[in-house]
Formats: C-alpha cells, sequence, structure tokens
C-alpha cells in the first residue's frame, strides 16, 4: 500500500501529501519519499499467514471507558493475533493512531520492559480510526476500524 514516509522518523502520512513538516519530528516536506509499498497489507484477509497473524494491528473498541466514565472510549491495539516477539533484534518500534486519516498519536516501544500493545482514551464518537505499527525487520502494519 502506497504511503509518503519521513526518512527521519518513519511517520507515514495516509493523506496523499507530505504535510509541509513531519507531525512526530518536525523534518521538513522534502524528508519525505513516497513508497509504493510503505505499508504492508494482508494478502488474504480470510488466510492470513503466520507472519501476517504477527503483524497485522488488532484493534478493540470500548465504548464504556473505565477511568474517564463521561465523554470517552478506549480503543486497546495489540500486535497480531498471535503475539509479535519484543526482543532486542525484532520488535514493534511505535505505534501511530489516525482518525480519518490525521495523525493523532504516536507510542513509542522498547523491547526490554514492554508488550506490543498500546491504549488511548478518546474524545471522538465517530470516524475511521487506522492503526499502522512498525516492525524493526518486517516493515509497517495497518489495521483500521469504525468508531
Amino acid at each position: 500500500m502506497k504511503g509518503i514516509v519521513c526518512k527521519v522518523c518513519g511517520y507515514i502520512s495516509i493523506t496523499g501529501s507530505a504535510p509541509e513538516k513531519c507531525l512526530i519530528c518536525g523534518a521538513p516536506k522534502t524528508s519525505f519519499e513516497e513508497k509504493e509499498d510503505a505499508i504492508k497489507t494482508a494478502k488474504d484477509e480470510k488466510n492470513l499467514t503466520e507472519g501476517e497473524k504477527k503483524h497485522i494491528p488488532v484493534i478493540t473498541i470500548v465504548k464504556k471507558c473505565g477511568l474517564i466514565p463521561e465523554g470517552c472510549q478506549d480503543v486497546h491495539v495489540k500486535l497480531g493475533q498471535i503475539q509479535h516477539p519484543m526482543q532486542a533484534d525484532h520488535f514493534i518500534t511505535h505505534i501511530d493512531f489516525y482518525i480519518d486519516k490525521a495523525l493523532i498519536s504516536r507510542v513509542t516501544l522498547t523491547p526490554d520492559n514492554l508488550n506490543p500493545a498500546a491504549a488511548l482514551h478518546l474524545k471522538a464518537k465517530s470516524g475511521k480510526l487506522t492503526v499502522i505499527a512498525l516492525c524493526n525487520i518486517h516493515g509497517a502494519w495497518i489495521s483500521d476500524a469504525n468508531l
């Protein structure tokens, strides 16, 4: 899947154009390059390979937040159906969250003390949530869900 990638931090713009400056690291627009294969997807969603099962983000939306009772819904993301390894030589570096193609958050992960998962408390009540997770070996993987 095509994406416009920041060569400095790996942020992927999914809007179809590069921002004036990177929303993560502040690099200038000239630091972006369009890549046809920037984001990986399942070849056959009904017959996932073992590698796809380890890399495609699994999104769970919890409509009632336990922490913020009014105006909040939780989003839980784990990497993948089979838990992705978090070892020094093979791990998920970050998980980026988008609503309607606009970046809303990046969660940075380190292999030693974290599991390949993240959660957000959203104010948004509707829209398309997209999650892109970057494996240091196998690249960026995408998943989405409707809020």
